[in-house]
């Protein structure tokens, strides 16, 4: 994915999906489900539905350039770029894309699939080294309702470590003032400390942290540049790299709801950061798709609530806090408010949280 070499483990893009959640009046109303009803990245993918093997159709080259992106295939030498050509490597790379998002893995690009593909989406990839970390049941549950994940090697914060610093580094790349953006991020990181034995505390000095959180457009000096409005949303990377990224370019809603925002492309800002800092304690994506470790979202969603599955995992890397009193289960209807106006939309309920993850994002994506 184009990540440093010595970050190449230890870093995770975490890419968040987004589909549209705004009144359907907003918007056209015969649109496949979960496809987003304006412009991203990965719109174009589109004209790809119905596509299978042994086709041949202009844009399939950005298709594997995606997948490529999120560990599905590997990246092609300079001399050979991808073709548009629709071999066996697309087919069996789609098919494990489908299996990750539990939907019916056929290998081709049917309209179900190019959906989930167009919403923006967390930046770790869902397959690493060759291994996905989106179909692994846990241990405790080999019926696969617990998906958690972790990175190669599963690498966390060592034991001597449990009180970690933060700082907000980089912010002029938006509007959003300090203040707001030190509240998010409490709350963000006050989700996880209230599951586990780790505290987290913010700090003014960057020398003096050992997480920086920071605003980037485009290409910004890791390997991984942000692709404008919903596609990648942010980005982290795993212990103790400590590193997450936030797109500059998104709509991002801080401190109010997101789901009433004016722009149809809204990001809840602290959504994003719940899953991002998963990314930053360990967490690969899960694919539950309750779970703050799922690597989509909805655009104008608020979920920011950890699930039983990233309690688990979480907890199996760091122990529990016994003060914590678990997770309350919702209805699928309103946990974390996913489906807040999106009924209306016609959207379907799983398009949730990329990177982002994603990451997410990630994740929420790397």
């Amino acid at each position: 994915m184009g990540a440093p070499l010595a970050s190449r483990v230890a870093a995770v893009v975490a890419v968040m999906v987004f589909a549209a959640v705004s009144p359907a009046s907003a918007f056209p109303t015969d649109l496949p489900p979960g496809v987003p009803p304006f412009p991203n990245p990965w719109a174009a993918f589109q004209n790809l539905s119905g596509c299978h093997m042994g086709e041949e159709r202009q844009g399939l080259a950005g298709l594997k350039d995606y997948l490529s992106h999120f560990g599905y295939l590997p990246q092609p030498p300079p001399s050979s770029p991808f073709s548009d050509a629709f071999d066996q490597d697309l087919e069996a790379a789609i098919a494990t894309y489908q299996r990750n998002f539990g939907l019916n893995a056929t290998g081709s690009l049917d309209p179900t699939t190019v959906a989930q593909m167009v919403s923006p989406r967390c930046g770790v990839a869902d397959v690493i080294n060759g291994t996905s970390t989106m179909t692994r049941p846990s241990s405790a549950d080999p019926h696969g309702r617990h998906l958690y994940a972790y990175f190669p090697g599963a690498p966390t914060w060592p034991p001597f470590r449990r009180d970690l610093k933060y700082a907000i580094t980089a912010t002029s790349a938006t509007s959003i003032d300090r203040s707001t953006l030190s509240d998010v991020f409490a709350r963000a990181f006050s989700r996880w400390a209230a599951a586990t034995n780790l505290r987290f505390t913010e700090t003014a000095s960057e020398s003096d942290a050992d997480i920086t959180i920071g605003f980037y457009a485009g290409s910004h000096g890791d390997g991984e540049p942000f692709d404008g409005p919903l596609g990648t949303l942010a980005h982290a990377f795993s212990p103790t790299d400590g590193r997450l990224h936030l797109d500059a370019a998104e709509a991002w809603v801080a401190g109010s709801d997101a789901s009433r925002a004016s722009s149809p492309g809204a990001v809840d800002m602290e959504s994003v950061a719940v899953h991002e800092i998963g990314h930053l304690l360990g967490l690969g994506h899960s694919s539950v798709p309750d779970a703050i470790m799922y690597p989509t979202i909805r655009t104008g969603a608020r979920k920011v609530d950890l699930e039983a599955d990233d309690v688990q995992g979480i907890q199996s890397l760091y122990g529990s806090n016994p003060n914590f009193k678990g997770v309350t289960p919702t209805s699928p209807a309103t946990s974390n408010r996913e489906m807040d106006g999106g009924a209306a939309a016609g959207l379907r309920p799983d398009s949730v949280f990329v990177g982002v993850v994603a990451a997410v994002g990630l994740l929420l994506a790397p």
